[in-house]
């Protein structure tokens, strides 16, 4: 990581962990299979990313639209998720990692919510970095209910419409407190947001790689890495070009 300028590295990377499934498959192994490999991803990279002065690191870890998925295989979803926080948390505490959980909490069952309940409360005071899993998570509800949120203000009296506006409805969203994503990563080749944090993606650098989860690990965040510091972030502004000395 030393060769990184630091003044280069993103604040926040968020990661669609994208390709377990495939990554099985081309190895004529079950689905489920992939999906633990892919815990194994997760640990490398929360690492990496640490060592890189990462401030913020947020994997989408399962979508609102993966209900649609067969139910074994959610089981076996929810299932790594909980024997992730219950053998790793320890751990992530002692290196001083933040955890917070976006997504809709309320159609989970209450065990699963007690767990990722205790994962935040446990780490509250960390600051090393912040692990954000997006779980049970889509970016459509979440706009959703930040407006609801709002409308139901509106309709109390405590605030008038003309106060709703963007920064308004970002202090809804579950990010909240939180920065924009500045780079935003997603595995398999796929090249794709699906439905993930679009309003904090505004100014997002995008980036697509071909390695499924599984394959993801210290190299190829540090290649990503070096990739995003090549980029010119304008954020809508022109950049005028560089004089040249003695012109």
């Amino acid at each position: 990581m030393s060769k990184l300028n630091s003044r280069a590295i993103p604040e926040h990377v968020a990661i669609i962990m994208d390709g377990n499934g495939r990554w099985a498959n081309a190895r004529g192994l079950p689905r489920a299979f992939g999906h633990r490999k892919g815990v194994e991803a997760v640990r490398t990279t929360v690492k990496a990313a640490a060592e890189a002065g990462i401030g913020v690191l947020t994997l989408f870890a399962f979508s609102s639209e993966n209900w649609r998925r067969p139910e074994t295989e959610i089981t076996d979803l929810f299932g790594l998720l909980k024997a992730f926080i219950r053998r790793d948390l320890a751990e992530l505490h002692r290196e001083g990692v933040k955890i917070r959980v976006i997504g809709d909490r309320f159609s989970l069952k209450e065990d699963l919510r007690v767990l990722l309940q205790e994962a935040e409360e446990t780490t509250r005071g960390n600051s090393a970095l912040t692990l954000v899993i997006a779980f049970n998570y889509g970016s459509r509800d979440e706009i959703a209910r930040a407006v609801q949120s709002l409308a139901q203000d509106v309709a109390a009296g405590l605030i008038a419409p003309s106060d709703i506006d963007a920064a308004a409805i970002g202090a809804r969203l579950d990010t909240a407190g939180l920065p924009d994503p500045d780079l935003i990563i997603r595995t398999s080749g796929e090249e794709r947001l699906s439905n993930f944090l679009m309003w904090q993606a505004a100014y997002s650098e995008l980036m697509f790689v071909p390695e499924y989860w599984p394959d993801f690990g210290r190299d190829t965040l540090v290649a990503a890495l070096e990739r995003y510091a090549t980029r010119e972030r304008r954020f809508g502004a022109v950049v005028a070009p560089a004089v040249a000395a003695g012109t």
